[in-house]
């Protein structure tokens, strides 16, 4: 069932208390002391390198669940690199400036916020990845909310949960095709059947986007200035359109996400070479270190400095350090003893399904890894849904409800770092106003009696 075996087995109550502990350390931590999250993660991970010595489990063996758990997330390191080649391509092939500069021309003030819930919602869909739909259209909408004085805060929980709606229900989407898969559901049979759940969510979530949305007068303020700005660049051309019509087309034809982020990146920094003025050496350069705007203007400066190699480092170090941890709590039993002791004591549908929910949105904050979330949660329960009677349909959706949409709001994991370093704005930041995410497993939770017999 469980990637990494474990070499020692703890009783529940022992699993449990360490749960909290772990958990509460990283929490005091980083809201408490406000500390960079790698402090509390090693801290964390070397609490749990002791407790497994005491427990006479091998040092090598320790190591061995570290190096594992680190490895599981190399796919997702070496397409953070390229996220960030991608997002320095977009900006100096015009792309990103050219969908800042469209936003201000067709969204006005109001419902700015909806507007850019349903939008990013749209993207999410047709690209299939959160982490691409955030770090595209997500900054462009980032762009525009800071020259609009709209707050940070509310516009990033409106890219978040567009993104995610997006990455929960596109067929394109790898969580998507995992939850299904590991149940054994057709594709889109589990689409349909996460609408029930999903439809409300995102009705709810843009009525209250709608409402605190900011008026008109006060969010076009210093719009005239940064559209001059953006012009200032030199990087807008009618061929700053093409990459992202490239990526959504290998999107489409269901080309890997490596393949179409590399395939757009190599286009952008093509037509960059031929648009921009930017010698080679200088392409090279923002391909690591990002790109430098200088229009003199800060706010548009400060709005296109992004992108790079480098900016990822950040990300990617928290990714390795938070996964590591993730192996010691396999390989110490920590973790496949709770999931465990939940097989055996379900009876009720309703319990089975909010545990299900427990249990995903738990892997997430222990581990901070999505795909770990679906995929352990989907194994642990399949046999206990079997038992039930219920259908495999109830648990994809829960999987995704409580699995997939709750990664962006824990501050070490994956996707929580990856979003709070590309829009600048920090998870417990934007938490708050992620309502589709936080909404998701909600109604899973209150609508879970109601649960498909086989």
């Amino acid at each position: 069932m469980f990637p990494i075996q474990p070499k020692y087995h703890p009783a529940l109550s022992e699993s449990i208390l360490f749960f909290i502990l772990t958990v509460g350390l990283i929490s005091y931590f980083l809201i408490g002391l406000g500390t960079e999250p790698h402090v509390p993660i090693l801290i964390a991970l070397l609490l749990t390198v002791a407790y497994g010595l005491f427990r006479r489990i091998s040092y090598k063996d320790l190591e061995e669940g570290m190096i594992a758990g680190a490895r599981s997330g190399m796919a997702a390191v070496f397409l953070f690199l390229l996220i960030g080649i991608l997002i320095s391509s977009w900006m100096i092939s015009g792309t990103i400036p050219v969908l800042i500069s469209t936003g201000f021309t067709l969204i006005g003030g109001t419902w700015f916020y909806a507007i850019t819930f349903a939008v990013t919602a749209v993207i999410g869909v047709s690209l299939g990845s959160s982490l691409t739909t955030t770090a595209t259209i997500g900054v462009a909408f980032i762009g525009m909310g800071s020259a609009m004085d709209a707050s940070m805060a509310i516009t990033a929980g409106a890219i978040v949960s567009g993104a995610f709606f997006g990455d929960k229900m596109s067929p394109l989407s790898d969580t998507t095709n995992l939850a299904s898969t590991i149940v054994r559901v057709d594709l889109f049979d589990h689409i349909k059947h996460m609408s029930l759940t999903t439809i409300p969510a995102f009705l709810i979530s843009f009525i209250l986007f709608a409402i605190l949305s900011p008026d008109e007068a006060i969010s076009v303020r210093n719009l005239d200035m940064y559209m001059a700005g953006l012009e200032t660049t030199g990087l807008i051309h009618w061929t700053s359109w093409i990459p992202l019509i490239i990526l959504v087309m290998a999107t489409i034809f269901r080309i890997p996400a490596f393949i179409s982020l590399a395939i757009s990146s190599v286009i952008a920094t093509l037509i960059a070479s031929i648009t921009s003025g930017l010698s080679w050496t200088d392409i090279w350069a923002i391909w690591f270190n990002g790109y430098t705007a200088a229009t003199g203007f800060e706010p548009v400066d400060s709005l296109l400095t992004k992108g790079g190699i480098n900016s990822m480092l950040f990300t990617i170090s928290l990714v390795i350090l938070a996964l590591g941890f993730g192996g010691l709590l396999f390989v110490t039993g920590i973790i496949p003893s709770i999931l465990s002791s939940f097989q055996e004591k379900l009876q009720k549908v309703r319990t089975i399904v909010i545990s299900t929910a427990g249990t995903a949105i738990g892997v997430n904050v222990l581990i901070g890894e999505q795909y770990l979330s679906v995929m352990l949660t989907g194994e642990t329960f399949k046999g206990v849904y079997q038992k039930a009677g219920l259908s495999n349909k109830v648990l994809s959706r829960t999987l995704e409800d409580a699995g997939t949409v709750i990664n962006p709001l824990v501050p070490w994991s994956v996707c929580g770092v990856f979003i709070a370093d590309v829009l600048g704005v920090p998870v417990l930041t934007y938490l708050p106003f992620a309502f589709f995410c936080l909404l998701s497993p909600l109604i899973t939770m209150v609508f879970s009696g109601r649960a498909l017999k086989k």
